[in-house]
């Protein structure tokens, strides 16, 4: 029983970082939606990378957290986390903006979050 409540403990703290990691990352594309370039890494800008290193160390750190509450769950990692360290990085030069792409994610969020 008392490995039954450990483990609900563990995966109630899990659901918590989770819904920590969504609001974060919800603030930080609305930031980039609004025009603040970097969230995404696509111009590898020094300048952007310093201005976005705060937000993008505080995912990390969440994301740390959950995948290892998630592995001591025998889950997979953090789905969320895994496409957006995926979308960050240089992209061809006829990709869409970050602003664009911060709004395309916002849509997506919200959808996954209503439907």
């Amino acid at each position: 029983m008392a490995k039954a409540d450990r483990l609900e403990r563990l995966d109630v703290r899990r659901l918590e970082l989770e819904a920590g990691y969504t609001a974060a990352l919800i603030d930080a594309l609305r930031v980039t939606a609004s025009g603040r370039w970097g969230l995404f890494d696509h111009n590898a800008d020094r300048w952007s990378r310093q201005a976005v290193a705060p937000i993008v160390d505080n995912l990390a750190e969440i994301g740390h957290a959950i995948d290892q509450t998630r592995e001591q769950l025998r889950l997979p990692p953090f789905e969320l986390q895994q496409e957006f360290l995926a979308s960050r990085g240089p992209v061809a030069s006829d990709a869409i903006g970050e602003p664009k792409q911060a709004l395309a994610w916002l849509d997506r969020l919200d959808r996954g979050k209503t439907g």
